[in-house]
């Protein structure tokens, strides 16, 4: 069962963040800001300026008392010790930012916005470095860790990309529809109707492994290898659209949320691990530089459907509501995922230990 969180808003939570030191913040609708302790009971409130959406917040990695908070096209620097005017604002994007990550030297901060262009802002100079762009609205963008100049996006533009931020262009880029297409499967003419606009990304902790969750109801697994990524492996995870996905701190646990109501929690170690011995796999990565899909790449996706592989999740949650952004949070001693949907509240659901 649930343990619902309440009191802290009084608008649908859009997003949320864990710090490291277990301080949980919330954003919602309408400007609201909320923390929360351990136990559920809000511990701070705050209303932005403009009342505007607060659409992601994220905590720096190295100063937990730091957070980052996108409002429209605002983003607010805030100390949550004391939880008033924000520290400093950047208006750097030209559209509602939708993504903040931060890279985990604190160095850097990516903002992904309805335009599709993704603004990485120096936080030492407090200037746009990088500018970099989608075709359609930017949905995701996350830092790798341990790569402080390596970051990943994907968009409703279709197009999941690999960017080092020595280079304005993308290093490697791959767009969902033209795979899906190559695999010549009975659902490819359904792509046309649900095609698999890419909402979600999340990296592993070891960097070279991500995630991401699509409109047509599929999470992908990819892996970084130099300045390319491959396929690893796709499952059909939910009946709608994924909105979230979410690796878990250690190993390949993931976790996705849909527009179907449900958060499930996935066991990938042995999947990606086996993807990697596979001689097909080495194969094809010598086949790789020609294009980012090919024929090859179609086929192989087959074989690591969940189909073959058996990826059935590890617990399934009847969340009953579509999710809004999915965390993770260490609660007196056990895991717990933490739910945003339409509602004011949050859900904390236990979680299996890994």
């Amino acid at each position: 069962m649930a343990a619902k969180w309440s009191g802290g808003h009084s608008s649908s939570v859009l997003c949320l963040t864990v710090s490291a030191e277990g301080l949980v913040a919330s954003g919602a609708e309408r400007g609201e800001l909320a923390l929360w302790d351990g136990g559920g009971s809000p511990v701070a409130q705050l209303r932005l300026p403009q009342a505007e959406d607060v659409t992601s917040v994220v905590f720096s990695a190295r100063r937990p008392s730091t957070l980052y908070t996108a409002h429209g096209e605002t983003i607010s620097v805030l100390d949550v010790r004391s939880l008033q005017e924000p520290l400093q604002r950047f208006r750097v994007n030209e559209e509602e930012i939708n993504c903040l990550s931060v890279n985990d030297t604190d160095s850097l901060l990516a903002a992904a916005d309805d335009s599709g262009a993704i603004k990485v802002v120096d936080l030492e100079s407090k200037k746009v470095s990088r500018s970099l762009r989608h075709s359609n609205i930017c949905s995701s963008v996350a830092f790798r860790p341990q790569r402080p100049q390596s970051l990943v996006s994907c968009g409703l533009d279709m197009q999941v990309m690999l960017w080092n931020l020595q280079k304005v262009r993308p290093l490697w880029s791959t767009n969902l529809q033209e795979c899906e297409m190559e695999e010549e499967s009975p659902q490819s003419a359904g792509q046309f109707f649900n095609p698999p606009l890419a909402h979600s990304l999340s990296v592993a902790s070891c960097g070279n492994i991500f995630s991401c969750g699509a409109q047509d109801g599929k999470v992908r697994i990819f892996r970084v290898t130099g300045t390319r990524f491959e396929r690893e492996l796709e499952f059909q995870a939910h009946s709608l659209g994924v909105s979230q996905v979410l690796f878990m701190p250690e190993g390949y646990w993931l976790l996705s949320g849909g527009n179907d109501g449900k958060v499930l929690l996935w066991d990938l170690s042995s999947n990606v691990g086996k993807q990697q011995k596979s001689p097909a796999k080495s194969l094809h990565r010598k086949k790789a530089q020609a294009a980012a899909c090919s024929r090859k790449d179609g086929k192989l996706n087959k074989v690591a459907s969940n189909e073959h592989h058996g990826v059935v999740p590890k617990l399934s949650i009847e969340h009953g509501e579509k999710v809004n952004w999915l965390s993770c949070a260490e609660i007196k001693g056990s895991r717990r995922v933490l739910v945003a949907d339409q509602s004011s509240s949050v859900s904390a659901y236990p979680l299996p230990e890994p």
